[in-house]
């Protein structure tokens, strides 16, 4: 969820909080129900979406930046805690997608993601092939690790190209 895009200064404390109530907590809600499952079944796999914004901070972004990289350090440390148990966790985090949330942060116009054109974003079916791909014995290298679709390397080896 990028909504509400503002300042830090200025931002809603409400809307801020919505928005890592679902990129963050909803995150730890969702492998905290899995994992009990997965471990008892004996393994499965954890996939998370992260962002560029994860790693970097982008003005206006502060909810959107902070709850993402929580997501992916969630991701890390279920990695760390479950691997030996069965666990596969990885994140995705697939670059600017066509998807209305791209729309939303061009009418906002306040930072440099705002100004890129429609056919800069990858097409909105990429990240669903990577996370397909991502369940399959052939994304193990990558396990405990985020996969970047910005990679050319990545995106060959998924089949993006």
């Amino acid at each position: 969820m990028i909504e509400p895009i503002s300042h830090l200064a200025s931002a809603d404390p409400e809307g801020w909080g919505h928005a890592v109530d679902i990129n963050l907590k909803g995150v730890f809600h969702g492998m905290r129900a899995a994992l009990p499952v997965m471990i008892e079944r004996g393994g499965g796999t954890i996939l998370t979406v992260s962002s560029g914004a994860a790693h970097g901070p982008v003005e206006a972004w502060s909810h959107y930046c902070a709850s993402k990289a929580g997501a992916a350090m969630l991701t890390s440390c279920v990695d760390k805690e479950n691997r030996d148990q069965g666990i596969r966790a990885m994140g995705l985090s697939p670059g600017t997608v066509a998807t209305q949330m791209q729309r939303e942060i061009k009418s906002s116009g306040i930072n440099p993601i705002s100004k890129l054109e429609w056919e800069d974003h990858i097409p909105a079916d990429w990240p669903a092939r990577a996370l397909l791909w991502m369940c399959s014995p052939e994304a193990d290298d990558f396990i405990g690790t985020e996969i970047s679709l910005r990679d050319d390397a990545v995106r060959k080896r998924v089949g993006l190209v």
